[in-house]
């Protein structure tokens, strides 16, 4: 009897460790899906000072002041970071849908494997 108490707290220790490892797993998923996502946030925000910027230069070409096109520069450096923003944005929400819920499931699997063993 003493030995099935032992091994019983041994399991019930091994899936506590089990629970912590697969929910640090998650949460850490979910913090580099946050930092990607921080990341998407910037290049869109410079992308659209970029366009901003880019729409006062073509106002100013648009007037009858000067022959020179200098617009075309900063909207291909905009739809570069937009399409930056746009991947980061994809890899941050594939990390965020792979590490949420932060739930232990296999720790919970396990120990109802356990506890159907023990009951039967």
């Amino acid at each position: 009897m003493q030995e099935v108490a032992e091994r019983a707290q041994l399991l019930v220790r091994e899936e506590i460790e089990l629970a912590k490892a697969e929910i640090t797993l998650k949460l850490t998923k979910l913090a580099k899906g946050a930092a990607i996502g921080a990341a998407a946030a910037v290049f869109v925000i410079g992308g659209l000072i970029l366009v901003l910027h880019g729409l006062s230069w073509l106002a100013w070409w648009a007037l009858p002041v000067s022959d020179t096109q200098f617009f075309w520069g900063f909207f291909l450096v905009a739809l570069v970071l937009f399409v930056l923003g746009a991947l980061a944005g994809w890899g941050a929400s594939k990390l965020l849908q792979s590490g949420a819920p932060p739930t232990p499931d296999l720790a919970i699997e396990e120990a109802q494997r356990i506890k159907d063993t023990v009951s039967s």
